[in-house]
């Protein structure tokens, strides 16, 4: 019968007096069963737990203890490869420099190039015949139509009608030609090129659009030394915004392994950057903005509404960088805005001013992606089945019956 308190009685036959009962395990059931027991134990210890998972978390990525097992012979010879590997830090550092020094010496002969751009972006001089001779899909959709004129006269009535098509565009294009001769230069040259640009299309405002297509060129100082780095000159034609002609935005740039940790070294990279102060004219000023509040005294319990000014998100919150502290480590969101920073810097340098015109027609964007495509992450091969990619999978069902083991 069972026992509605204890549960089922079970009857038990008498043991010997040498056996081991039950109440009396061996000492290798004791050994077996105690990592068990020390298991159950600390799951029931959140305390132990989570100082276990700490320990645990510091142990990733640290040593296996193999260096240190060595013997110190060899330990000293290890030690006399890793002065051979600060040797060629060294030399590594020192050919940095020297692509530095070929940078500022082959900007001299950009520049030119880079000067008769500005001049025909701005529109002060207009490209001859021959400047302007490079192939261009325009051109093909012309010679398109040019062989469509050459029909015979016994063209069917599709296409004399395509041709009559042709015929009322091109008129079209005449007429919008004409009224284009009047336009001067590239209207909003640089303005597209930053909307084209991911990047930079997030720091742009609307409030910021009609100030940019004031913007006329772009260009970089290299600075090869004392400190070594680069500063970019924004030029504006004279604007209803801001008094500046010029605004700069320098970055400091160190091609010297770090004393503590020389092995960490990557090549040059920005250290610090400094902006310029623009001279907004009344009432201008896009990065800021009022907003009003209302504050209640204590005592009598009235309330007032004041008027306070704050930072407005805007693109020439790039002239105004964070300075990050001298003596103290640099909060989360003061790095995380420099590191942006410091990218954004490093892409206009080496991409958009070298490459202006192919930013404006997105051509250069498409080598971009090229660019990108390979650190997409890897996902099934062609053919393979992806059960992580397929919404009906489920590893609970039964496999079908082709799939079964035999």
């Amino acid at each position: 019968m069972a026992d509605a308190e204890n549960g089922p009685h079970v009857e038990t036959t008498p043991q010997a007096e040498d056996e081991p009962t039950s109440e009396e395990p061996s000492s290798q059931g004791d050994d077996a069963g105690q990592p068990a027991v020390l298991a159950s134990q600390l799951m029931r210890d959140p305390m132990m737990l989570a100082a276990l998972q700490d320990k645990l978390g510091s142990m990733v990525g640290g040593s296996s203890g193999y260096i240190q097992s060595l013997p110190k012979v060899v330990k000293r010879r290890i030690k006399a490869l890793k002065k051979l590997q600060f040797e060629a830090t060294k030399i590594e550092a020192e050919f940095y420099r020297e692509v530095h020094r070929l940078e500022c010496e082959y900007a001299a002969k950009y520049s030119p190039l880079f000067d008769k751009r500005s001049t025909v972006v701005t529109g002060e001089y207009e490209p001859n015949d021959e400047e302007a001779d490079w192939p261009s899909d325009d051109e093909k959709e012309e010679d398109l139509a040019k062989g469509t004129d050459e029909l015979a006269s016994g063209d069917t009535k599709e296409e004399v009608k395509n041709k009559a098509n042709i015929e009322d565009k091109q008129e079209e294009n005449a007429e919008k030609e004409g009224k284009d001769e009047e336009t001067k230069g590239i209207p909003g040259f640089w303005l597209t090129i930053f909307k084209n640009v991911d990047m930079l299309a997030e720091m742009i405002q609307p409030h910021d659009e009609p100030i940019l297509n004031h913007l006329q060129e772009i260009k970089v100082e290299f600075k090869e030394k004392d400190p070594m780095g680069f500063t970019l000159e924004f030029f504006f034609e004279p604007n209803d915004y801001f008094e500046n002609k010029k605004l700069t935005k320098e970055y400091v740039m160190r091609s010297e392994p770090e004393e503590g940790d020389p092995f960490s070294f990557e090549g040059p990279e920005i250290i610090k950057c400094h902006g310029c102060k623009i001279d907004w004219k009344k009432g201008k000023n896009v990065t800021v903005k009022t907003v009003k509040k209302k504050q209640k005294h204590k005592a009598s319990g009235t309330t007032r509404t004041i008027q306070k000014t704050v930072q407005s998100d805007s693109f020439f919150n790039f002239f105004s960088p964070p300075s990050p502290p001298e003596d103290e480590e640099m909060d989360e969101d003061t790095e995380a805005l420099l590191a942006a920073d410091f990218e954004i810097g490093h892409f206009i340098r080496e991409r958009i001013v070298p490459r202006a015109v192919l930013y404006f027609t997105g051509e250069a964007l498409e080598n971009d992606d090229d660019d990108d495509f390979g650190e997409e992450e890897e996902g099934a091969e062609e053919g393979e089945y992806d059960e992580d990619a397929d919404p009906d999978y489920n590893p609970g069902k039964e496999k079908p019956a082709e799939c079964k083991q035999q």
